[in-house]
């Protein structure tokens, strides 16, 4: 073999190394169905404490809430709020029936639904993020405004986690696909491969 196969082989080698790495990035974060198979719902009493304190929430992950949009919400709300069942002032609103929320900060992440006497029967889930897994490469979206049009609605805060398509952990694949097959590119016209 001689050197310059060898470089090449050698280049390529770094190039799908570099691929790798980008692509494990992109696919660290997890993706849990808020309450699994029940969903986001008031029937079959689901337990969303124990559901919450089975996972182990990342940075970067996404929580998907499942849901009938004609009877229930999400909110993100403050502890307090979250405590109270306060549904007066939440930090960000989501009312499609099937809503992603990028976790983007550590700490606890507090969500309820804001239709009457749902949250006190316990439709509302404490989601905490203690650990970077790898950062998001999802791209974020400001939430939605309300059905219901309340003030309130539709405004996030800077620290409220981010909702995003559905599609968005395949637009990150992409993403991180379409940048290694440009390494590859490169790395293959710097040695005349192509």
């Amino acid at each position: 073999m001689g050197a310059a196969s060898a470089r090449r082989g050698s280049a390529l080698a770094v190039a799908a190394a570099v691929a790798a790495v980008m692509w494990a990035g992109t696919a660290a974060a997890a993706v849990y169905e808020v309450g699994d198979k029940l969903g986001w719902t008031i029937m079959n009493n689901p337990d969303y404490a124990s559901w919450a304190k089975s996972k182990k929430f990342s940075l970067g992950d996404t929580i998907v809430f499942t849901y009938n949009k004609q009877f229930h919400n999400v909110l993100a709300v403050s502890k307090a709020d979250y405590k109270n069942c306060d549904v007066t002032k939440p930090t960000a609103t989501w009312s499609t029936g099937k809503d992603s929320v990028v976790l983007n900060t550590t700490g606890h992440h507090y969500f309820i639904c804001g239709f009457p006497g749902h949250c006190a029967i316990g439709q509302k889930v404490d989601v905490p993020v203690l650990s970077s897994a790898a950062p998001s490469t999802a791209p974020t979206m400001a939430p939605t405004p309300s059905a219901a049009g309340r003030g309130s609605a539709g405004r996030a805060a800077a620290a409220a986690p981010s909702p995003h398509g559905n599609a968005a952990s395949t637009l990150g694949c992409s993403f991180a696909l379409t940048i290694a097959a440009s390494v590859l590119s490169v790395a293959a016209a710097n040695l005349n491969l192509l």
